[in-house]
């Protein structure tokens, strides 16, 4: 396969321009910029977010105004219990004039999708979602269709609420890039947020900063960007110690892991580092990049067993130890 050229220059322009959509969601979202940077790392690297956070964070509103700025298609999905697989994808709609079958597309054919509280629908409708994502297609009678590009879901979901919710099986969620938990602002930026909202006269102009050439450039200048071989190595070596932790020394936390994560762990580990050495206006990876998205990264992928819940222990604190014992190998 040909190597594709980077343009110096162009590339510098994009990695500023990935800066002014930042400032630019910023009219509208006070901080969350760790939600922001997520967000744009799954659009860059062709990869789905799961947002788990409680009401009221901006999670919705984030999207929102990301998609605006990126000026693409956005789509809203409540999903609920009565949610069927055909209102996501699309039906076939008999024309009585034409006596015949036509073709209604459904909400996923955009470039930007919030499947909002996810885990409200129950199993066919995430599947119906969950095949979208993995195929970047859908099927619609006898006929399949391609669906838009770039092509991006950001799915929440709700941990406080449990009645009435379909809860993502682990191996659904492992579909999804990362797993970003979304917390509270701080308090001087819950004042921010408090005098924006309360002001209803309130309605920045946004820019648009990118256009979709632009962001199927900045996909191969991501791609481009170099990665070492012990930093690869380095990336495998985190992945293993979480299935075999008394190999790595990790005794202390080795009897909470049921199951360690999959390899989608260490392919997205790779994508992300590259897109967050990308973010810094650098054409390498450090070991720094790798960390800095680790747990996003593979903290949904470790099934932890009933003793860890017992003694308080998170798949954070895992990564944490992980991060700390498990070294780059020259």
């Amino acid at each position: 396969m040909d190597k594709v050229v980077i343009d110096p220059e162009l590339r510098k322009e994009h990695q500023v321009k990935i800066t002014q959509v930042v400032d630019e969601v910023a009219k509208v979202v006070v901080g969350q910029k760790h939600m922001v940077n997520r967000l744009l790392i799954g659009l860059f690297t062709q990869n789905h977010i799961l947002l788990e956070g409680v009401p009221g964070i901006a999670k919705t509103l984030t999207v929102n105004t990301l998609a605006n700025v990126l000026q693409l298609d956005f789509k809203r999905i409540q999903f609920t219990p009565d949610l069927l697989p055909a209102d996501l994808v699309g039906t076939m709609i008999y024309n009585q004039k034409q006596a015949i079958f036509e073709v209604k597309k459904g909400p996923i054919f955009a470039n930007m999708i919030l499947a909002d509280e996810v885990n409200r629908s129950p199993a066919k409708v995430q599947s119906a979602l969950l095949e979208a994502m993995q195929e970047k297609q859908v099927t619609i009678g006898e006929n399949t269709y391609q669906l838009d590009r770039p092509f991006l879901v950001m799915a929440t979901q709700n941990p406080v609420d449990q009645e009435g919710t379909y809860p993502l099986p682990e191996a659904q969620v492992d579909r999804f890039m990362m797993k970003v938990h979304v917390t509270y602002p701080s308090k001087d930026e819950e004042l921010e947020v408090m005098r924006r909202m309360s002001n209803m006269t309130f309605k920045p102009e946004l820019n648009t900063v990118l256009s979709k050439a632009d962001i199927f450039a900045i996909r191969e200048e991501i791609n481009a960007v170099s990665l070492s071989e012990s930093l690869e190595k380095y990336i495998v070596e985190l992945v293993l110690a979480t299935r075999d932790p008394k190999d790595y020394h990790l005794d202390d936390v080795a009897h909470y892991i049921q199951f360690g994560a999959s390899p989608r762990a260490s392919i997205n580990l790779n994508l992300a580092a590259k897109a967050v050495a990308f973010f810094n206006q650098r054409d390498f990876v450090l070991p720094e990049d790798i960390k800095e998205v680790a747990d996003d990264v593979m903290n949904h992928r470790i099934l932890l067993n009933y003793e860890a819940e017992a003694d308080g222990v998170t798949t954070h604190d895992i990564i944490k130890v992980l991060l700390s014992k498990v070294q780059i190998s020259k």
